[in-house]
């Protein structure tokens, strides 16, 4: 008997809001044990990037194995990965140990809230030709998306579903394309064409199709480490599947085959995401909360924060 468990392959965030420390609040909030390998030391906070120390490849690697050699694992979220050299080390241990990993969900950071580059060139490249395939997820926002494309960001709808689906024939089979930089197609009417509401669509494509993800916009400077905690909840909430399937389970809580828990999956994760928004909305935790981008709350599951 054991609870799910989930890794985070991912770099560093001191201030609590992103990265690793986000990973790790996220798996806990959704009941999901927490395991890490840290791929870089970001030094920042609400405001901005101050410093990023590489680790080396060998050393992630050696992080690696030491996990998975002792704890099984159900899911495993890769975030920042920072240099060529342990993008090449994730791939390779990717491709010898992927049956030691769970599904494995990618949100290819390159670029901070604050907009501080966090990988180079290089390493957005062979993220793009080694990682990318290897994964079951991934979740890019519109400006990675159109990095690894080679592109333009997408300004529309039509674009970003035609960017999904060729994201997805890169070999990974579900991509959610998250359309929060999309300003000018958030715009909708509520039912009774009484007023309009400010949405964020993301575009969801899996083995079943394609969907369109709808919610209200959440209005607050406090977006840091959104991504992260998207891509960790995604993680989280294969791991509390594979748990259902452990314990024979599945027909409870509604297993309708592969497809239709992909969908389900990134739906609830996005359901939590909103909500850790919307409860950390008003916080003012930086010293000076008019700049920069606080977090958002992650631990809402965890205690009453009304």
């Amino acid at each position: 008997m054991r609870p799910p468990t989930a890794l985070s392959i991912a770099g560093t965030d001191p201030s609590g809001g992103a990265g690793i420390q986000a990973d790790l609040k996220t798996f806990s909030a959704l009941g999901v044990y927490g395991t890490t390998v840290i791929t870089a030391l970001v030094a920042q906070n609400t405001q901005g990037v101050r410093e990023v120390r590489e680790v080396s490849p060998d050393f992630v690697r050696t992080q690696a194995d030491a996990v998975l050699d002792d704890i099984p694992l159900d899911a495993t979220k890769i975030g920042m990965l920072g240099t060529a050299g342990v993008v090449r080390v994730v791939a390779d241990l990717i491709a010898e140990r992927r049956a030691d990993l769970g599904r494995i969900v990618l949100d290819p950071v390159m670029v901070a809230s604050s907009g501080d580059p966090l990988v180079s060139a290089e390493a957005a490249q062979l993220l793009r030709e080694r990682v990318v395939p290897l994964v079951h997820v991934l979740t890019p926002n519109l400006p990675e998306a159109a990095q690894l494309l080679g592109e333009e960001d997408a300004t529309d709808l039509d674009t970003m579903r035609d960017q999904a689906l060729r994201l997805q024939a890169l070999g990974v089979p579900v991509v959610v394309l998250k359309g929060g930089h999309l300003a000018a197609a958030s715009r909708s009417t509520t039912d009774d064409g009484a007023e309009e509401v400010d949405e964020v669509v993301d575009i969801v494509v899996h083995p079943g199709g394609t969907d369109l993800l709808r919610g209200v916009r959440v209005r607050t400077r406090n977006t840091h480490g959104t991504g992260c905690t998207l891509s960790s909840a995604i993680a989280a909430q294969y791991a509390r599947i594979s748990e259902f399937s452990r314990a024979g389970e599945l027909d409870e809580i509604g297993d309708a085959g592969p497809e239709d828990d992909d969908l389900t999956v990134v739906t609830s994760a996005r359901e939590f995401l909103a909500s850790a928004l919307a409860h950390g909305a008003a916080w003012e935790l930086s010293r000076t909360p008019a700049t920069g981008h606080g977090p958002v709350d992650h631990l809402i599951t965890l205690a009453d924060r009304d």
